[in-house]
C-alpha cells in the first residue's frame, strides 16, 4: 500500500498494490497495521454503500460530536470527485479542502478523519461508493455545509445545472455557521 499525504494533514490517499492479469485483479483494500501506522488507531464499526447517477452531489456531510465519524471511502464502480473540508476551528487549514478523483480504475481510497466534512459528485454514468465509518450513524447528529459556500470555493468539475442534490443538501448552512469541532494540536 502506498499512503499519500494531502494538503490537509491527516487526510490521506491510500493506493493499493494492484495485481492484475488475464483472470482479473487482486489487491488489499484494507490492512489495519499499515493503515494505523499512518492514520493512528481507528476502529471501523459500520460500512455503508450508495449508488448514484451522473451529476449526483452528496454532501458536504458530517456527524456532530459526540457522534463524529472518521471515514475511509472508495468508489467501487464508476468515478467521483471526492471532497474533504477541514471544519476544526483553530486549525491552520480550517476551511480548506482537498479534492481527489476516486474510481474503479485507480482503486484509490481517501481517509477523512473526524472534524472534516465530506462530499462527492458523480462524474461517470453511475457510481457505487463505499464508506467505512468508525462510529455508528446517528440521525440526530447530522450536520453539513452547503456545497456552494463561496468561502470554500470548491470546483465540483460539473456545471451547476448538471448537479442533482437532495432538498436537505440544498439547505445546509454556510461554513461560518458551523462551529462544532475544535482543533487539538497533538503533534
Amino acid at each position: 500500500m502506498n499512503i499519500i499525504k494531502t494538503a490537509l494533514p491527516d487526510v490521506l490517499i491510500i493506493e493499493p498494490d494492484f495485481h492484475g492479469d488475464h483472470r482479473g485483479y487482486f489487491f488489499e483494500s484494507f490492512r489495519k497495521d499499515i493503515f494505523e501506522k499512518h492514520a493512528g488507531e481507528v476502529n471501523f464499526v459500520q460500512d455503508n454503500q450508495s449508488k448514484s447517477n451522473y451529476g449526483v452531489l452528496r454532501g458536504l456531510h458530517f456527524q456532530k460530536p459526540p457522534f463524529s465519524q472518521a471515514k475511509l471511502v472508495q468508489c467501487l464502480q464508476g468515478e467521483v470527485i471526492d471532497i474533504a473540508v477541514d471544519l476544526r476551528f483553530g486549525s491552520p487549514t480550517y476551511g480548506n479542502h482537498v479534492s481527489v478523483r476516486l474510481s474503479d480504475a485507480n482503486h484509490r481510497q481517501l481517509f477523512i478523519p473526524r472534524g472534516f466534512a465530506h462530499g462527492f459528485v458523480v462524474v461517470s454514468e453511475t457510481a457505487v461508493f463505499s464508506y467505512k465509518c468508525d462510529n455508528y450513524y446517528n440521525p440526530d447528529a447530522d450536520g453539513g455545509v452547503v456545497w456552494n459556500d463561496p468561502q470554500l470555493n470548491i470546483d465540483w468539475v460539473l456545471l451547476p445545472d448538471d448537479l442533482k442534490l437532495s432538498e436537505k443538501d440544498k439547505k445546509l448552512p454556510l461554513l461560518s455557521e458551523v462551529n462544532c469541532f475544535k482543533y487539538k494540536n497533538n503533534r
